[in-house]
């Protein structure tokens, strides 16, 4: 089951068991259920502090990964194989004793929780977003005995996932209930379950000093922006509502200059690792909701965040990037992750044997359509303009496809529903001005991105298309607060330009902070 490189991996990961484990096995007949028995069997042969164990659990194939003697573990339903690999690892490892990352005050606040939590996580093994999810639950139920997790194969398990209605990974439920849809961090669930962990939150930043420079977002603008102004010696900060923005979102990065290949996640995580090992207040999970200029050259801007509490700052840099642009007619926001979903590397297993459209014939839209034909009984991709805008390559490879269908021209005007999932769209015919009806069980929409940048409104000068608008140094039209990435007028929406961006925005912020009169200087810290 494991080739010859995995299990190198795996048996030098195993060593670090320090309390041994057993693989409880609910298995049936099926080609599946065969798939795990030998996974569990080439585990448990790695180390002599692993074994494997039968007990018939109501979900066939699944194991639980127990430290012996006690009740402390999780359970996976199906294989976790694909990016869900890593979980596994890791369950293995925390499950016998190895400890974790985590801060510590975190892994305190974990163990503090009071109450019974059951949760189930519904993942596909395609999902990037799905192992942050799994792993932090995981975590939880390690080091609190009164939670408890199962990671769920939506594809695997597709009776359950119908009865359900789960149409979104990773989507989870708590105590039967559902709980949440989406890339959830640790920081993130905990703080749902921890009622008074945003007033703690919010006290802990009111104490704060003011920063010489302070970047708003976490995506790769912001991450070079916190770097490049930590390294000037001049105290930092960064405030970011997700770390990592929209690259966690992302599948391949195959242009990232000297990196062949990688995915949003990885290079998310490393992003992060790097603004750490610098002199950075990494304030992660707080949203801005209003920016306060300066009232004078060399004052202190304030921005106003969502807990109430509010950060103050010499110069700004904002990077609070962009997200997925929704159509926005009627039922598309009513049959969110009920049929309408954004991503169709997490969402697409969901939806197999199923029809479905994409919306968008860009990049994007294009390579979503090709992905999902291999997977999806057919594709319907419907485009406003009278031809495709993807790569010629792209669509080359999409007319070799038999299950796709194209419709240019065309623009939807509606999503239906019967109440509780997608059951079709109504498009126009532009050139005619007729409406179709298409039945469909699922719409992915990939039609570009909308810069988030509602909050800035009457504070800085923003575009028509709502970028806010930076000159060459990346200075906005207030003194003192600049931008960079997805969220201001840079042509371009890539990764590598919007670090470059980030780069030029903090060198600025400090060519600008140096600069300031010495009265100036000492009035703005005071």
């Amino acid at each position: 089951m494991l080739d010859a490189n995995l299990t190198q991996q795996l048996k030098t990961y195993l060593v670090n068991i320090k309390q041994p484990i057993e693989l409880v096995a609910s298995l049936g007949d099926d080609a599946k259920s065969g798939e795990l028995e030998r996974l569990l069997n080439d585990i448990a042969a790695l180390s002599d502090d692993i074994s494997v164990v039968r007990k018939d659990d109501a979900r066939k194939p699944s194991f639980m990964i127990r430290r012996a003697g006690t009740d402390i573990g999780v359970r996976f339903a199906g294989l976790p194989m694909g990016h869900e690999f890593t979980s596994l690892v890791l369950a293995l490892l925390q499950v016998g004793g190895h400890p974790s990352r985590a801060a510590q005050e975190l892994i305190d606040q974990v163990k503090d929780l009071d109450g019974d939590f059951a949760f189930e996580t519904y993942f596909s093994l395609s999902c990037a977003n799905c192992p942050d999810v799994v792993q932090a639950l995981n975590l939880m139920a390690v080091l609190n005995p009164r939670i408890k997790h199962v990671a769920i194969d939506g594809a695997l398990f597709q009776d359950e996932v119908e009865r359900r209605k789960v149409m979104a990974v990773p989507t989870v439920f708590l105590n039967g209930e559902p709980f949440g849809q989406g890339r959830m961090e640790l920081e993130q669930i905990v703080a749902r379950l921890d009622t008074g962990a945003e007033a703690r939150a919010a006290d802990k930043i009111k104490t704060k000093d003011a920063f010489d420079v302070l970047v708003i977002g976490g995506g790769p603008a912001g991450a070079a922006a916190a770097i490049y102004a930590a390294r000037k010696g001049i105290r930092t900060g960064i405030a970011a509502e997700r770390f990592g923005g929209q690259v966690l979102d992302t599948m391949a990065i195959e242009n990232f200059i000297s990196v062949p290949h990688t995915e949003g996640p990885k290079l998310a995580a490393h992003l992060e690792q790097h603004v750490k090992e610098y002199d950075v207040d990494v304030m992660n999970l707080q949203r801005a909701e209003k920016l306060i200029p300066a009232r004078q050259e060399g004052g202190l801007h304030e921005v106003r965040l969502a807990n109430g509490a509010s950060l103050k700052a010499r110069t700004l840099i904002l990077s609070t990037g962009a997200r997925w642009r929704q159509m926005g007619v009627p039922g598309e926001e009513q049959y969110r992750n009920k049929g309408v979903a954004y991503c169709p590397h997490c969402d697409g297993p969901l939806y197999k044997g199923k029809r479905v459209a994409v919306i968008g014939g860009g990049n994007s839209g294009v390579e979503a359509a090709i992905d999902l034909a291999g997977i999806v009984a057919h594709v319907t991709l419907i485009e406003y303009d009278s031809d495709l805008r993807a790569d010629a390559v792209l669509q080359r490879k999409l007319a070799t496809l038999p299950n796709v269908k194209v419709i240019t021209s065309a623009l939807t005007t509606e999503v239906q529903g019967d109440g509780e999932k997608v059951i079709g769209l109504v498009y126009k015919d532009r050139n005619h001005g007729t409406s179709h009806e298409v039945p469909l069980e699922g719409i992915f929409v990939q039609i570009g991105l909308v810069p988030n940048t509602e909050w800035l409104k009457d504070a800085v000068a923003l575009s028509p298309r709502g970028e806010i608008e930076i000159d060459a140094r990346g200075e906005t039209s207030q003194r003192g607060i600049f931008a960079a990435g997805d969220a201001t007028t840079v042509p371009y929406k890539q990764i590598v330009i919007a670090m470059g961006a980030g780069s030029t925005a903090a060198l600025s912020a400090f060519d600008y902070l140096i600069r300031l009169p010495a009265e100036e200087r000492i009035e703005a810290a005071a």
